[in-house]
């Protein structure tokens, strides 16, 4: 069970899949956010067709009992708000930390492709300012969009420079994914209330895909997990997964990419559910006619912290990889960069027989890094955004750190036939790899730690250098 954080440091056990692992929560200001008549927490998402339609989701006071959502094609002109289209919103009461919120949600749809939309959300007074978005393409043209793993930690103070820089590297995203571990304790208000904060308006234009991490997870009394209180309220996510899992597996179409999430935190607590998955996942995989397939989900199948290892996840869903072509897949949940494939030490990666696997972390919690054999390039202690373009015949793939430096890159280039050449271009980056242990594990490793830590460090620039 998922505790919030007090005002002091403490120890805490947190359930990580099957084991319990110790994990030092640090003080936090623990500011509060209350809810108001004035719409906040205004996020995009999708509940159906990315050409057609757009999801909105907010947040009031218990005294906003109906709200609506306002649109029109955007229009360089103010004289367009008497024309705008009216649609009602659905309305969910949610008790939380004692006190009752209203979260309002809607779908917007019929709407053209690849057309900017301008749009705000509220109640007789109380009114949003007008944000804008543009609607996907019915056509297979290229996309653009961020990716980050954990948040978790320190989310207002730190994570928001993750998710600023990532909009000032990439302001034309089409959307952002967040591979799980968005905030610490799954029902802290405050937290999520950080989240918001930090990504600010960028929220209400650049929609959002959200897998669930295990912190987005509590036990009930009985001892049954459930994702946070918040989660399906507070986004709009597609609704066309495995029973059961609704709003956190999911598979989503844009502009020729199949994008596949996966909840790998009830797939890792229940061997049942991570079967129910695997076969779901067949059936969205196999014949989609989309050019790319893209995974996303929390934990990863090839570890980047040393003593981790998600054999039975990995057992289960690697080989449908394979099997389907998937070409990427996008995790987190281990607070440290790694990037690779699985294959065989001496044997030619520009071929590869199944996905390119990244493990990242945009948030300041930090593990050290386990240096594995999977790995071609690697990170510890260093905040990182991704920014991932794609068109009909070439993915490229940009790692940045929240300083803004390119920190690791590579394209994949697709034949006609659909194989993948790895075009690798982290060799030509000027940044070095950062491989320093964090502080703070400098400080508490007992020596033998350390020996073992910088053995493996040899060992990896060993391979790096033979390659």
């Amino acid at each position: 069970m998922l505790f919030s954080p007090k005002n002091n440091p403490i120890i805490l056990f947190i359930t990580f899949g099957l084991a319990l692992l110790p994990a030092i929560v640090f003080a936090q200001e623990n500011k509060s956010y209350p809810a108001s008549k004035f719409p906040d927490r205004i996020i995009l998402g999708w509940k159906g067709d990315a050409a057609h339609s757009q999801a909105i989701n907010w947040r009031t006071d218990s005294t906003i009992i109906k709200a609506v959502a306002m649109i029109h094609e955007a229009d360089p002109s103010p004289d367009f708000q008497s024309n705008a289209k009216s649609v009602d919103a659905k309305t969910t009461a949610i008790v939380l930390d004692g006190k009752q919120v209203q979260y309002h949600e809607v779908d917007f749809t019929g709407l053209k492709p690849a057309t900017q939309y301008m749009y705000r959300v509220g109640e007789g007074k109380y009114w949003s300012e007008w944000f804008h978005f543009t609607t996907a393409s019915d056509k297979n043209d290229p996309v653009s969009f961020l990716y980050f793993g954990d948040a978790q930690n320190d989310i207002r103070s730190l994570w928001s420079r993750a998710i600023r820089g990532a909009y000032s590297t990439l302001p034309k995203a089409d959307f952002m994914i967040h591979a799980g571990d968005l905030i610490n304790s799954s029902n802290a208000d405050y937290q999520w209330g950080e989240w918001f904060e930090a990504g600010g308006w960028v929220n209400g234009m650049v929609p959002s895909l959200a897998t669930p991490g295990n912190h987005e997870y509590y036990m009930d009394k009985a001892k049954k997990p459930h994702v946070s209180m918040h989660w399906r309220p507070q986004f709009a996510l597609p609704e066309n997964g495995p029973e059961g899992l609704t709003e956190t597996a999911y598979y989503f179409d844009y502009q020729g990419i199949r994008f596949i999430s996966l909840n790998s935190q009830e797939a890792i607590l229940d061997s049942t559910v991570m079967d129910k998955q695997a076969a779901w996942f067949e059936k969205v995989a196999a014949g989609h006619g989309m050019r790319w397939t893209i995974v996303m989900h929390h934990h990863p199948i090839y570890s980047t912290k040393n003593g981790r290892d998600n054999d039975e996840w990995r057992a289960k869903m690697e080989p449908l990889y394979k099997k389907y072509k998937v070409d990427l897949v996008l995790q987190g949940h281990d607070h440290t960069y790694g990037r690779g494939i699985n294959m065989p030490l001496g044997q030619s990666r520009k071929k590869p027989d199944g996905p390119i696997y990244v493990v990242s972390v945009s948030g300041p919690k930090m593990y050290d890094i386990g240096l594995q054999n999977w790995m071609d390039r690697a990170a510890s202690n260093t905040q990182l955004y991704q920014v991932i373009t794609v068109n009909d015949a070439l993915l490229s793939f940009k790692a940045f750190t929240v300083s803004g430096d390119l920190y690791d890159s590579f394209n994949l280039e697709k034949d006609k036939k659909g194989q993948n050449t790895l075009v690798e271009l982290s060799t030509t980056l000027k940044m070095q790899e950062r491989l320093d242990l964090p502080e703070n594990l400098k400080k508490s490793f007992k020596a033998e730690q350390l020996d073992e830590y910088n053995q493996r460090f040899k060992e990896y620039k060993a391979r790096k250098n033979h390659k």
